[in-house]
Formats: structure tokens, sequence, C-alpha cells
């Protein structure tokens, strides 16, 4: 554990500082996010929005890896209007939703492949942001599913969300990454809208470990305390499901990884409703 901490000490000073915490922010939006690559975020977004879904909840899932979308790959769509086309100018943003019958819910696909999404003027980024903001009034919940890493798309798209689900496994690099995400948002005034989500746990009591790492890190350098939103444990049916091009909770609904989300995403509605409220509150002054 304290060298897992070393490392997170080390590694927290090769960040620049973040944007602004004044964006604007939407009241019913689940951005998720990951310090690297390869935790299962994409995964874990498309079985929340699901998951959210089986609720009663109208969801839409935004695929906000841009220039690196896999949302439609995961699932086996080959939509036909994509970000792409707001990013153009030949749309706007609600008319390249489309509905994903099979999960029940609405996407928003990105582009593969389109280096020049990720690299979009500030301006043009803060357009999207608001036609996000200004759509997810027609929805219970909009769920982002965030590339990986700390970079200023990302940034922002995050800043916009009511909560953040902070995704992350007991791999040393995953769990740095993790912290250098929580650090840049505690910089950006967003500490109190990040939880922590444990993907790929050996066990429950293995889940909690990592977290408890993770947790020692930012109470003993940052002075925060993110909670943890869940731990969703080592499944095969996950790849299975991916491998099939089919959500988890319609292949597997009664596996382990699939009861984990589900409660998951309960325990992230709630936290969403109430920092709502309290956004609410504090407008009134």
């Amino acid at each position: 554990m304290m060298a897992t901490d070393t490392k997170m000490t080390n590694q927290d000073a090769s960040f620049d500082a973040p944007l602004s915490p004044s964006f604007p922010r939407g009241k019913n939006i689940l951005a998720v996010a990951s310090g690297k690559g390869g935790v299962g975020k994409t995964f874990f977004s498309i079985t929340l929005a699901q998951a959210l879904t089986k609720m009663g909840k109208k969801v839409c899932l935004f695929d906000g890896d841009l220039g690196l979308a896999n949302v439609d790959v995961q699932l086996g769509l080959m939509p036909k209007r994509d970000l792409n086309d707001v990013i153009r100018g030949r749309l706007s943003l609600d008319k390249v939703v489309q509905r994903y019958e099979d999960g029940g819910f609405d996407i928003i696909a990105g582009r593969s492949g389109q280096a020049s999404l990720s690299a979009l003027p500030s301006q043009r980024l803060g357009m999207l942001r608001d036609q996000l903001i200004e759509l997810s009034e027609s929805y219970d919940a909009i769920v982002i599913d965030l590339g990986a890493g700390v970079d200023r798309t990302v940034r922002m798209f995050s800043a916009c969300a009511t909560r953040t689900l902070l995704v992350t496994t007991d791999e040393p690099t995953s769990l740095t990454d993790a912290y250098a995400f929580i650090k840049l948002g505690a910089a950006a005034g967003m500490s109190k809208n990040v939880s922590i989500v444990i993907n790929q746990a050996g066990s429950t009591t293995e889940g909690e470990k990592t977290y408890k790492t993770l947790l020692k890190a930012c109470e003993n350098f940052l002075r925060l305390s993110p909670p943890l939103a869940g731990l969703v444990r080592h499944d095969p049916k996950v790849k299975e499901s991916i491998r099939h091009q089919t959500p988890l909770l319609t292949r597997s609904p009664n596996s382990d990884a699939a009861g984990d989300v589900e409660k998951i995403a309960k325990v992230a509605y709630a936290e969403m409703q109430e920092e709502a409220r309290a956004m609410v509150k504090a407008a009134r002054g």
C-alpha cells in the first residue's frame, strides 16, 4: 500500500492545472471517467445506462470519447448520424440521438479515428457542452462515457456533470492515474462530485482494499475522501457480452457483475438527485 501511495505522490506534480470551475452544470448528468484506458469504462457506461433504464428512467448514453469513440462498436451498431455531424454544424445534438431498442435507451454516437474531434477549439467544445446540458432536460439521466485520462475535453465534460463516477482497478498505474484525476478535479472545485467505482475486483474484500488504498492517498495528500459508489467483481460474463456485442444486462442479467452495476446505478442516481437539489438550493441563495 505504501509503495502505491509513493507512486501517487511522485506522479501528481506532472499534471497541469485544469479548467475553470465556473462552467455550467447539468442537474441529471452522470459522467463516467477513468485515469487510464483498459479499465472497463465503456463497458461500465453501457451497463450503467441499461441499469438506469431498468429502474424506469429515461436515459441517453453520450459517447464523449471524442476521436476514440467505441460505444457503437461494443454494441455492434453502425450509426447513420454521430457527433461529427454536430461538430461540422450539419445537425444539432438532438438530431443525432438514436434509439437503441435492445437496451431501451438512447445513444449519441461518437466518431472513432477522428483526431480533429479531440482537438476541438474551446468555443466549439463549449457549444457542444451547452447543447448536451439543454438536451439533458428531456431525460431522467444522461450518461457520458468520457475519454480516458485527464485532457481538456474530459475535464470540461466532467465539470458539466452532476456527478462523476471514476472507474479504476487494482493495478498501480490505474490507481495512480485515478488519483491524478481526483487531484485535478479538486483544483477545479469538483472534488465533492466524484465517486469511486472499483472494477474487475477479485472479490468484495479485494475491491474494498483497493478503494482504501486510493482513499488513503487522497486523504493524506489532498485532504479529500471521495466516496465509494460501489465495486464490480471480475466476471467472465463481461468479456462474453463484449465479444458478442450485447449488453451484459441483456445477455447475462443474473451475473455477478450485472448485479453489482445495478447496485451502483441506484447509488449513483440517488447521489445525482441529492447533488441536483443542492445545486437548486445554492442557486436560490
